[in-house]
């Protein structure tokens, strides 16, 4: 028996050790809003390389819930602080608060003293923009 390629076909050991060694991608990670506080408004987060983490936070006039691990700082934002904007890049957008592609959920590392975890994001987006040197612009015109 051939293969459409010409090559040999593969027997079900060789299936079953490959289907074993083939790593499962991790499960995609949510950052958690902490106990006793309320998110009426849903949650998505903005993320930056760690390196601009200490550089954004005293350019905001009010910080909600910042999550850290080695790579990226992530804040808070409400659901749908997308829209109308084209978030700079190195900066990632997660909608849902969804942190792909890490090991475990990164930890808190500011949480505000009221009981909204969320970062505006207009004050946000332009501190982004300074630190990067991005011009701040309207991906969508918003109407009334």
């Amino acid at each position: 028996m051939s293969t459409a390629s010409g090559g040999r076909p593969l027997g079900l050991d060789t299936l079953v050790r490959l289907q074993r060694g083939r790593r499962a991608p991790a499960a995609p990670r949510r950052l958690p809003v902490p106990d006793g506080m309320t998110a009426p408004l849903g949650c998505d987060a903005v993320a930056v390389p760690a390196r601009f983490g200490p550089l954004v936070m005293p350019r905001l006039p009010r910080v909600g819930c910042v999550y850290a691990d080695e790579a990226h700082w992530w804040w808070i934002v409400p659901s749908d602080s997308d829209y109308a904007l084209e978030w700079p890049a190195p900066a990632r957008y997660a909608t849902g608060a969804v942190v792909p592609d890490t090991p475990a959920v990164p930890g808190l590392i500011h949480r505000p003293d009221d009981t909204v975890p969320y970062t505006p994001p207009i004050p946000l987006y332009l501190a982004l923009c300074r630190l990067t040197g991005t011009t701040p612009t309207w991906s969508r015109p918003v109407s009334a």
